[in-house]
């Protein structure tokens, strides 16, 4: 079952395949509890991890495709943790050619002091950890790549105390017993009656979820597994005025589009990210997604961070 871990993510690169003066490639930080996961690493990945004050205790990262921008800083990543004297192994999981990747980082670092590994995956594997898992889902940008799916597992119901003081339930261990889902014994009115979790137990309810497309075509045939994010990051390179025809050709996403897929996915904020370097406003890529989408929509600038509450 989930706990009540914080959910924070920390958008440290939100540019297109260029870097911009104010906009570093594309790498995506999510913090839950005290664990760290990097969806893709662009290069100055580092230099925005110690900006963002949050530390290299990465747990394990997640790239989308092999475009450069999206996984150069990683070879600097694992030199600073070798550096850092860190033992605790990691994992790089990513589509067809990340075993080949982990190969290579390892001729040119070195003397790694911790066990790096490749894992590749493809549409609908899914890797669980403590509380929650990511999925991969297959993405569409003229060669292998997959999206992700953050996704916390199922929360317990609310306990209704009053209604279990009610039914003669004391305050202390059977309240405990009983929102873990296990029936207690009660002695009331010189009886032993039962009390089951139902009674005083709400329905289980849905954790958290954030998916990052990364880089790609609007995603069409995947809704019922995309649905009802709390976030969705998806990538809007292109402004509608002088890009749909540019997205195409080398399969990107414009921000209309992108907001055609939220309208369609609900989530409960949109992030629009992946703004190429031709732009030096997303005015337009604001009025594009508004156009088709009438729910909360944000562009991020680098280093911004969000706490993704419970839903209820």
């Amino acid at each position: 079952m989930a706990g009540g871990e914080t959910l924070f993510v920390h958008f440290l690169g939100t540019a297109g395949a260029l870097p911009a003066p104010n906009r570093n490639p594309s790498c995506i930080l999510i913090r839950r509890g005290s664990e760290i996961l990097l969806f893709d690493c662009g290069e100055g990945a580092q230099q925005q991890m110690m900006r963002a004050k949050t530390g290299f205790t990465v747990n394990a990262i997640f790239v989308t495709h092999w475009h450069a921008d999206h996984y150069l800083g990683i070879f600097g990543l694992v030199e600073t943790m070798s550096f850092s004297g860190r033992t605790e192994p990691l994992t790089i999981y990513g589509p067809r050619g990340v075993e080949a990747f982990v190969e290579t980082v390892k001729t040119l670092t070195p003397k790694i002091p911790f066990n790096l590994t490749g894992i590749e995956v493809s549409d609908g594997d899914v890797t669980i950890f403590n509380g929650y898992s990511v999925a991969a889902f297959k993405t569409y940008h003229g060669m292998e790549s997959v999206g992700y799916i953050l996704e916390e597992d199922m929360r317990p119901g609310r306990f209704d105390r009053e209604t279990a003081i009610a039914l003669g339930v004391k305050p202390g261990p059977l309240f405990g017993k009983l929102q873990h889902r296990n029936s207690v014994e009660i002695e009331r009115d010189g009886r032993k009656i039962t009390i089951t979790p139902n009674q005083v137990v709400g329905e289980m309810r849905y954790g958290r979820k954030i998916i990052y497309t990364g880089d790609t075509r609007p995603v069409k045939n995947k809704n019922d597994l995309l649905s009802n994010a709390d976030l969705l990051i998806h990538e809007a390179t292109f402004d509608e005025e002088d890009g749909l025809e540019r997205a195409k050709e080398v399969w990107h996403s414009t921000a209309k589009e992108a907001g055609e897929i939220a309208t369609v996915l609900k989530p409960k904020i949109l992030a629009l990210v992946h703004i190429s370097s031709r732009y030096t406003s997303v005015a337009n890529h604001m009025k594009d997604a508004k156009e088709v989408y009438d729910g909360e929509i944000i562009i991020p600038s680098d280093l911004t961070m969000l706490e993704i509450p419970y839903r209820e």
